[in-house]
Parts: C-alpha cells; structure tokens; sequence
C-alpha cells in the first residue's frame, strides 16, 4: 500500500494555489469542491480541477479530489466532471453507511466503463465526520476493494455530537482510537484530521505524534508549511529502521533453528515483535520508494 502521509487540500477555484502544488512534497494533492468553496463558485472549481487533472498540472503527485457530499446533490455533477484519466482518486464526505460507498462505487464503475479507465483505478478514502459515520466506520471503509484509507474529520464530527472543541483535544481521543481500529479491521489506512492553526508548528508536532503512536499512518494537511513536519513524523527514523532490521534477522535465525523467539540487546523477540518490525521495514521502503519518485 503507498504512503498517504500527507493529503494536502487545495481549494479547487484557486488556481493560483494549485499551480503551486506541483512542486510540494505532499503524497497527494486533494483538490477540494466541498468545504473550502462557496456555493457560487462550485461550478467553477470543478471545472478548474477537470482542466487540473487533464492538463497533468499535478503529474508528480497522487491527484484525489474532494467532492460534495451524497446529500448535497452535487455529488454525480462532481464526478461527471473529475473522473478522467489522471484522476487517482475521490474523498466522499460524510458517508453514513456502507449503502452510501456502495453507491459511489456503481457510479465510478460506470464512469471508468465509459471513459476508457481501468476499472477500479480510481480509489476512495471517504470521511468518517459524523456520529453514525463513527458507528459504522469498519462497514464504510470496507466497502469497496476501492477503498485505501479513512480519514477522520474532527470539526464536523464535534459539530455532529454537539462535542465542544478544545485546544488539548481530549474530547476526540475515542473517536480517534475507533477510526484506527476500524481502518486496521478493514486493512486500510487510518489517516488523521486537519489541524487548523497552521501558524502553529509545535501544536501540529503534538498532535502528529499523539496521532502515529495511536495508530494513523497519515494526517490530512491544510496548508504547505504543515507537509514536512508530518512527513517526518511519519517516517521511520534512521534509528528505528536499523532495530527492524536487527530484529528481523535475530527473528528469522531463530525460526530457521526452530524457535518462535529470540532476543536483541536483552529484549524479548517474539511473532507480534517481529511482524511490527516487518510491517516498519515495509512502510519504510514504501515512503523511499515515493520520495525516489517525486524526487
């Protein structure tokens, strides 16, 4: 599965800002026709984001785009307009059920048929944003072969539960802690929300870490300046990618002997140790292998 770090959302109606993204290290662009543009200008960011993805502007990235939600009634009108050959894949806000994905897929099914597209290129990674969204993550993300991540929406999913939000966050430590299972249980990627105040390094660090250590392996990103420093965070360190290796070959010595565990520098190894060093070496190779890339 290829990293989803970083998902940089561009308003789709600022073509300015999407010019721009060509050269960011992001390992996707997410042109966005939803929240960040006002109804008025709707049809225009679509058209922008067609012209965007025809045009290749974004040809060094993954290209999603952000559509308008099923209940928004825009929603067929922002896939007739995006699904062409380019596109990589759509954000869904808001779905409710795993019926909600089920609908998307029918009609990115037809869109490909009848665009010359490999049917099934076009990918999902829809929104869990809302209370009933939260109770029924694991069938949303498993929905669809279609379906690579799961992104959770902290501002809509307060709003949904009448929550307050506060600056520590702790109020969304349990939706965040079922947004991982859920996209763990589904085998798919459990990427974070936004965080807003992009001024604010050190809070994004925080947050980033609190993220990776309860399990996401990627935060939805507002503003450029936010890309490296979860970029970083997201990556392996140097350090951790030497003990994986360590571990995985003391591993793999014992099996060959006939052991199911060993021991590195006076630490237990056994089958759940080792298949997370496994799993870090994989996510290692997968970010080099991108950053190589877009290099």
């Amino acid at each position: 599965m290829e990293p989803l770090r970083t998902m940089l959302s561009v308003p789709g109606n600022r073509q300015n800002m999407i010019e721009k993204a060509r050269d960011l290290p992001a390992d996707a662009i997410v042109l966005d026709l939803e929240d960040s543009v006002p109804v008025a200008e709707k049809a225009n960011a679509r058209a922008m984001a067609r012209d965007a993805i025809a045009g290749r502007v974004l040809a060094r990235q993954r290209v999603f785009v952000r559509i308008n939600s099923l209940a928004s009634g825009l929603l067929e009108q922002d896939l007739g307009a995006v699904v062409i050959p380019g596109l990589d894949g759509i954000n869904l806000p808001k779905p409710a059920s795993a019926e909600d994905m089920r609908k998307v897929d029918a009609i990115l099914d037809r869109l490909e048929t009848e665009r010359g597209i490999e049917k099934g290129h076009v990918k999902l990674t829809p929104w869990v944003e809302t209370a009933k969204g939260l109770l029924n993550a694991f069938e949303i993300a498993s929905a669809s072969p279609r379906i690579v991540g799961i992104i959770f929406g902290a501002e809509d999913f307060t709003l949904d539960t009448g929550m307050r939000r506060t600056d520590t966050g702790d109020e969304l430590l349990y939706p965040r802690i079922m947004v991982v299972i859920a996209a763990r249980a589904a085998e798919v990627i459990a990427i974070d929300t936004p965080y807003n105040d992009f001024r604010d390094e050190d809070g994004l660090i925080r947050e980033t870490t609190l993220a990776q250590q309860l399990g996401f392996q990627g935060k939805y990103v507002i503003h450029p300046s936010q890309i490296e420093p979860v970029n970083r965070a997201f990556r392996p360190s140097p350090e951790e990618v030497e003990e994986a290796r360590r571990v995985m070959e003391a591993f793999d010595e014992a099996e060959a002997q006939g052991f199911a565990s060993t021991s590195v520098d006076g630490k237990m190894i056994d089958t759940p140790i080792a298949s997370r060093a496994r799993r870090l070496l994989m996510v290692a190779e997968s970010i080099a292998r991108r950053e190589s890339g877009a290099a």
